[in-house]
């Protein structure tokens, strides 16, 4: 998911220049069909499929747009950041050496972050919450499965 949405935090959904034309409630605008040989092609769609594809492409609320420019940019990143490593004088990190960060639970990551503990019992704070049994979901019945007589 966040190499689908990260697509979507570094640039806007379409840029004013590849808009042709709005016209009749249709707009028409540019695209680059990368399977065919990136040829620049124009596509027509209504206004509302326009808009609903355009929607499609907005951050939710909270994710803010990332710009990363020159070393940190995505083309040959790592190539620029072992040439960093290397002129800093750092060891070179290899892909087959990176150790694994533990997973945490949920739980632990809530207390380091806002020092407050989920385990702990919200009333009396001081005994702690244990997981005794998971009720199954709840579904309400289907109205020809009641009786109303």
């Amino acid at each position: 998911m966040l190499d689908y949405v990260g697509r979507y935090t570094h640039r806007v959904a379409i840029s004013n220049n590849r808009l042709l034309d709005i016209e009749n409630d249709q707009v028409r605008f540019q695209w680059k069909d990368y399977r065919g040989g990136d040829q620049v092609k124009t596509m027509t769609l209504s206004a509302g499929e326009f808009i609903r594809r355009f929607l499609l492409h907005v951050l939710p609320n909270g994710f803010r747009r990332i710009r990363y420019y020159g070393f940190l940019g995505n083309r040959h990143r790592e190539e620029k950041l072992a040439v960093c490593r290397q002129l800093l004088g750092m060891p070179q990190i290899e892909k087959d050496n990176v150790k694994p960060v533990p997973e945490t639970d949920y739980r632990d990551r809530y207390e380091a972050l806002t020092g407050c503990s989920l385990r702990q019992c919200p009333q009396c704070r001081q005994g702690n919450m244990v997981i005794v049994r998971i009720l199954p979901t709840w579904s309400a019945p289907s109205p020809a499965a009641v009786d109303s007589s």
